[in-house]
């Protein structure tokens, strides 16, 4: 996995070594990465790299130790530092910048400067993180080891290219990483899919702990650890001392909260879902949807899957919605002129488009369509849901999130980033200005699962009405109002405490957070000191500051907004707490010899590892390195033009300005109960997951599990007919011969609804969550059927499929 700079032989010159330490502190972590590379040319270069942050990081801190000598990057307002970079290099002085892309917050373009032959450097970044809560009440932090090209859409001015070639090679440098963890609540166990030493607990109290990934760990794959910790739900709240050299009534000099609330949802309100609703799916059908969804041999292409889940999605609709389809890519189409009502004639029509649905749109344009949903009439007591699905390669994350943000009060949006590489803040961005839910499908993961927990959110009450009471506490609030908590969701609040109160040694606060979960009003109160201890890191303060910075940044995208008041806001709030923002840059210079650099500007080909067999390919985690060789007074362009195709001689010509790659996120998560091989009972043949009835070749094995779902009416009942016998490995003629007398009285399509409803608990059950709405469906409509007795039915189905199901798991 070569990444780095390359010799003039094209020998790539490896990343040598990655540094990672890990502070965790409840739900926020504190990410500290060194890599350390080497110049092995005989030649001066200028590198630059550009590399991803997560959604929501807080970037804080950037340095870089050439030889013996370190210099530490102070944040300063964006174009005053790019002309002291400039003057810096063209003097022969070493020079760093970074800053964020201009298309999106997750992005950030790290140009090292001019780095001699046969020198060691070490960069050093920090950035703070909110951790994601996962379904089992763990807390993910996620290392990327995979980073993706992203897309610009026409006409945007070229922005960020990136330029790939291949390498089969492998890991070329070590990893070491350790995580130290602390929480106001006893951790229970830190699990992760790499292998890890022991965890060891620091406290009796077993409120701090350490833990560390083995030694000889190949970077090949994400690092992924889970926090688990008691009482989960638990209101929580962390406060967090001002930096002693910060001037007190400052946000950094004033003690800073952390309030973390993760509703606890009962059985009554999960069981209760809605049945209206105006439903719209959003699908990426750009090119790059052929890809595989993950690196094995039987991966399934990002359309396919799509399809298959969107088949789900459809099937599983209430009665008495609205819904709609469009797709996207280069330009969109919609399969209904508006939203229809639900019915099995426009079921119909839909899932016969579904099915046809490729992988055919060109690029990634997906603001377009957007624009055109918002611009339809909402329909009356039919609250609009849309899902998003898309592989997150645009460039114009900025335009597409104010859009959602502009239009986030007739309409929640639930997004769905697919396959390692989907952007973070596209795939985030998007749910949190439409007040849905987020989720990244990764890996061997099930995207079927996914989706159908985010249509439950959908359908289900979640918490609204919240409210906080700061009794006798003087604060500034920092983050914005919640406005939705889904099950499973978690929201953190960040303040500033203010006055004299805080400065006394037995001062204590308390914050009650009120909230409506269905039709009960819930209440909760966490106490807590007000003076900390002192040597607490400022996680807090800055990602409250993170928070309040992109309040603003958002504030500028509105009409009529004060920008350039809004602007000095943004970068003051920036440098006073160290932070990034879209505004400011960290700029660092080492006084050097002070002759000016000759020669022109040649870039460098990096090698990276294939690691899809896709035209988007796959790189490794350290940046990308593209080198320049150096020029007298560089001159920069306001904006980088793009990369030429990737099919290079040996030495590109000349450019008039460094050129740089950009990458997003990759994001994985735990493997679903749901993956591998199914249990079938003997009369059954055993299918692998692929596509749906329609669809059958000698090569492809039938999904089961798919057919079943492609049969069901819009009412929520199966009929009788062959393809349903097919999956139940019978014959037709089996079937209707082992009707029960207080079935065949009634008609066939319930007995073959409650072999169905059989079939799935009996052989799909590790499924459940995939099919539990369809099978609801099911449930219902047989309950408007004259049946006189379920057990005797019961009981024969299960004779004849050979299953042991029992009657209360229907919920008949």
């Amino acid at each position: 996995m070569h990444c780095g700079l390359l010799t003039d032989k094209n020998e790539p010159v490896p990343l040598k070594h990655i540094e990672v330490d890990l502070q965790v502190q409840g739900h926020v972590a504190t990410v500290t990465s060194t890599l350390q590379y080497v110049n092995e040319e005989e030649n001066t270069l200028e590198a630059v790299f550009v590399f991803p942050m997560p959604s929501g990081a807080a970037l804080c801190h950037f340095s870089a130790k050439i030889a013996d000598q370190e210099i530490v990057a102070e944040v300063q307002e964006k174009e005053e530092a790019r002309e002291q970079y400039d003057d810096a290099l063209s003097s022969g002085q070493q020079a760093f910048l970074l800053e964020e892309s201009e298309e999106s917050v997750d992005v950030f373009r790290l140009s090292v400067g001019f780095l001699p032959p046969h020198q060691s450097a070490a960069v050093t970044f920090i950035y703070i993180i909110e951790l994601s809560v996962q379904a089992d009440h763990s807390l993910q932090f996620c290392l990327p080891a995979v980073l993706n090209p992203r897309y610009s859409p026409t006409g945007a001015g070229g922005g960020i290219v990136s330029e790939i070639t291949s390498s089969s090679a492998g890991v070329s440098y070590s990893l070491s990483f350790i995580a130290h963890v602390s929480s106001p609540n006893p951790i229970t166990k830190v699990e992760s899919k790499c292998p890890l030493e022991p965890l060891t607990f620091l406290n009796t109290e077993h409120t701090k702990a350490k833990v560390s990934l083995t030694a000889g760990h190949k970077f090949d794959r994400d690092v992924e650890l889970y926090v688990y910790y008691q009482n989960p739900h638990q209101l929580t709240a962390i406060v967090e001392a001002g930096a002693p050299t910060a001037q007190p009534g400052t946000l950094m000099g004033d003690p800073a909260v952390m309030i973390s609330l993760y509703p606890e949802f009962p059985q009554s309100v999960m069981s209760s879902t809605s049945s209206c609703g105006e439903f719209v799916f959003v699908m990426d059908r750009s090119g790059s949807m052929s890809c595989g969804m993950h690196n094995g041999q039987d991966a399934q292409e990002r359309i396919m899957c799509a399809r298959d889940t969107l088949l789900l999605m459809l099937k599983s609709l209430p009665l008495d919605c609205y819904f709609n389809i469009y797709g996207f890519g280069s330009n969109f189409d919609s399969f209904f002129p508006e939203s229809v009502q639900y019915s099995q004639d426009t079921i119909d029509q839909a899932v016969k488009k579904v099915n046809e649905m490729q992988a055919d749109m060109g690029g990634t344009e997906i603001l377009q369509p957007l624009e055109h949903i918002y611009k339809q009439p909402c329909i009356p007591n039919h609250p609009r849901q849309l899902f998003i699905f898309t592989d997150g390669e645009v460039e114009n994350t900025r335009a597409v999130l104010h859009c959602v943000k502009t239009n986030s009060d007739f309409h929640r949006c639930f997004s769905f980033g697919i396959g390692e590489g989907a952007s973070s803040a596209l795939i985030t961005g998007l749910a949190e200005n439409g007040s849905g839910h987020a989720q990244f499908i990764t890996g061997t993961e099930r995207m079927q699962a996914k989706v159908m927990q985010s249509l439950r959110y959908a359908l289900q009450p979640a918490v609204t009405d919240i409210t906080e009471d700061w009794t006798g506490l003087s604060f500034t609030r920092l983050s914005p109002p919640i406005k939705t908590i889904f099950h499973g969701q978690r929201a953190l609040i960040y303040a500033q405490l203010k006055g004299e109160d805080c400065q006394k040694p037995d001062a204590m606060g308390k914050v009650t957070v009120q909230y409506r979960l269905g039709d009960q009003e819930v209440s909760n109160t966490v106490h807590f000191s007000m003076n900390p201890a002192k040597d607490s890191g400022l996680a807090i303060h800055r990602l409250g500051a993170r928070s309040l910075i992109r309040s603003l940044e958002r504030e500028e995208q509105d009409d009529g907004a004060d920008k350039e008041a809004l602007k000095a806001k943004v970068v003051e709030l920036s440098k006073l707490s160290g932070v990034s923002s879209s505004h400011t840059a960290f700029i660092a210079v080492k006084k050097g010899s002070g002759q000016a650099v000759k020669g022109p500007l040649v870039t460098r080909r990096v090698p990276i590892p294939l690691m899809m067999q896709c035209q988007m390919a796959k790189i490794s985690p350290c940046p990308v390195l593209c080198m320049p060789a150096p020029m007298p007074a560089p001159m920069r362009a306001p904006m980088p033009p793009p990369m030429p195709p990737p099919i290079p001689p040996p030495m590109p010509p000349p450019l008039p300005s460094p050129q740089f790659c950009s990458f997003a996120m990759a994001r994985s998560a735990p493997v679903s109960a749901s993956d591998g091989a199914f249990d079938v009972s003997p009369g059954l043949v055993p299918q692998p997951l692929r596509t749906s009835h329609i669809q059958k070749t000698s090569e492809t094995a039938k999904d089961l599990l798919f057919q079943l779902v492609s049969l069901q009416k819009a009412s929520g009942c199966w009929e009788m007919e062959p393809a349903l016998a097919e999956v139940f490995g019978r014959t037709e003629k089996e079937l209707i011969e082992q009707i029960p007398a207080q079935v065949s009285a009634v008609k066939p399509d319930v007995w073959a609804t409650l072999l169905a409803l059989i079939w799935l608990h009996g052989f799909r059950i590790d499924a459940q969550v995939e099919w539990e709405f369809l099978g609801m469906k099911a449930v219902a409509w047989i309950r408007t059927q004259k049946v006189m007795n379920h057990s005797d039915c019961v009981q024969a189905g299960n004779a004849l499929l050979g299953c042991q199901v029992k009657e209360d798991a229907l919920g008949l």
